[in-house]
């Protein structure tokens, strides 16, 4: 646990949980060092095999603390090209924290209750799933305070659901209800309030940690790149990851489970940077 979230797992999920929610679960910047870190250090360690990311309080988060913008907590400088150059450095470190989450070898999903308000939904496009409550409303602030989103939103939102809408969304400000981002395909469910969202975010993650860690990161893997790239470079790419990650005993482990209506047994991935 730290200033910014608590972190436990059980049986192989993860819960990241925003533990601020008496300032809304506002970002600062230690926050986006400290994400990166431990969804990359439990990525290294391969025995999670899902992660969900809720929160806490009426919101699951207000976004980036306006302090940062005013200069009292991160200094933003642009008046010369070096300071423009460092500027663009910065940045591009904090986009890698919310990266990691894409790169993740486990699927992580993200559980959101209230507003899920400028930085908060560039964290949650990187997501692989979204759930809501009904009370959910997402929202690209970043254009009301007169600056264009910077950490990904502009880039993975158009991406999940119809580019009109998420142009709509990035032009106006407006916020969008859960209803309407279910009907977008945004989120994948709606749930009535915070536990049941968060009970049911979780279940999912079970059923997920329940599969071949294995082929569940050879999917999110070959799904990635076919996002990104054309079907024919993805299919090249899926026949390479194919032949890398074929293993006909995590299939005979899978298909027996199955028949005698068991869990399967599966050991974790093997840890980054083990021979």
């Amino acid at each position: 646990m730290n200033e910014f979230f608590e972190l436990s797992v059980d049986a192989g999920i993860a819960h990241l949980k925003l533990n601020r929610p008496e300032r809304m679960n506002t970002l600062a910047p230690p926050f986006f060092s400290a994400l990166r870190d431990a969804v990359q250090g439990m990525s290294d360690a391969g025995a999670t095999r899902a992660l969900v990311i809720s929160s806490t309080g009426k919101h699951f988060s207000a976004g980036m603390s306006l302090d940062v913008f005013a200069g009292s907590e991160l200094s933003l400088p642009t008046g010369t090209p070096r300071s423009r150059l460092s500027f663009q450095e910065s940045l591009r470190r904090l986009m890698a924290c919310f990266d990691v989450l894409d790169a993740a070898r486990f699927p992580i999903l993200c559980a959101v209750q209230g507003g899920c308000i400028g930085g908060a939904l560039d964290l949650a496009a990187a997501c692989d799933l979204r759930y809501a409550s009904a009370d959910t409303f997402f929202c690209v602030q970043e254009i009301n305070i007169g600056m264009a989103a910077d950490l990904g939103v502009l880039q993975r939102l158009p991406k999940i659901i119809a580019p009109a809408v998420a142009r709509e969304m990035a032009y106006t400000g407006e916020r969008l209800g859960a209803e309407r981002a279910l009907a977008i395909g945004l989120v994948n469910a709606v749930l009535p309030d915070a536990e049941a969202l968060v009970a049911h975010t979780l279940s999912v993650a079970r059923t997920i940690a329940a599969k071949s860690p294995l082929a569940i990161a050879g999917t999110k893997l070959a799904m990635n790149y076919a996002r990104d790239h054309g079907t024919a470079a993805a299919l090249a790419q899926m026949a390479t990851l194919q032949s890398a990650i074929f293993d006909t005993g995590e299939m005979a482990e899978a298909i027996t489970a199955w028949r005698d209506k068991r869990e399967g047994r599966f050991p974790p991935l093997d840890p980054v940077g083990a021979h």
